[in-house]
């Protein structure tokens, strides 16, 4: 009798954050359809929320894609290298991302401290204060940083394994 593969996935914090904004965005836009269809009125709000939780689901999306290698590759050209140039290459892929994320991060939270200090402006909608969608590209780019290294320690160990 064959056992069968009962394994469940685990899922990780940043991928269950994911799938709630999600939820609030489709939602969100149900609710703005039905609106339209049945009140004739839309719900002018619902595109500001919708947009601003994208953007935090894209960041959160792009440490997911680093930890899958899923992120467009000269895959050709990596593979004519040997091993040693491989491994550099790896580190500075890793390198650069971090430092590109960096670079986000330092611009995102320079803008909040203008905000905060400075602008205090609000969104046109709701009236919430601006730095409020900002803050999730710092938060969430934590997720992205814990993703970016274990996809590097994943790709060095596959060097290792002679794949």
């Amino acid at each position: 009798m064959e056992k069968k593969n009962t394994a469940r996935r685990k899922f990780e914090i940043d991928e269950i954050i994911m799938g709630i904004l999600l939820l609030i965005m489709a939602t969100i836009a149900f609710i703005n359809v039905l609106g339209r269809y049945i009140f004739h009125y839309s719900l002018a709000f619902t595109e500001e929320i919708g947009v601003n939780l994208f953007v935090w689901i894209t960041m959160i999306g792009i440490g997911v894609a680093f930890e899958r290698n899923a992120h467009l590759g000269m895959v050709s050209l990596f593979k004519i290298f040997p091993k040693p140039i491989k491994k550099i290459i790896v580190w500075l892929n890793l390198i650069l991302s971090a430092f590109l994320i960096g670079v986000v991060d330092w611009f995102t939270l320079k803008t909040i401290y203008q905000e905060l200090i400075l602008f205090h402006s609000t969104s046109p909608a709701l009236g919430i204060q601006m730095w409020i969608y900002y803050i999730g590209i710092p938060i969430f780019s934590v997720f992205v940083f814990i993703r970016m290294w274990k996809g590097h320690v994943k790709a060095l160990a596959k060097l290792e394994g002679g794949k």
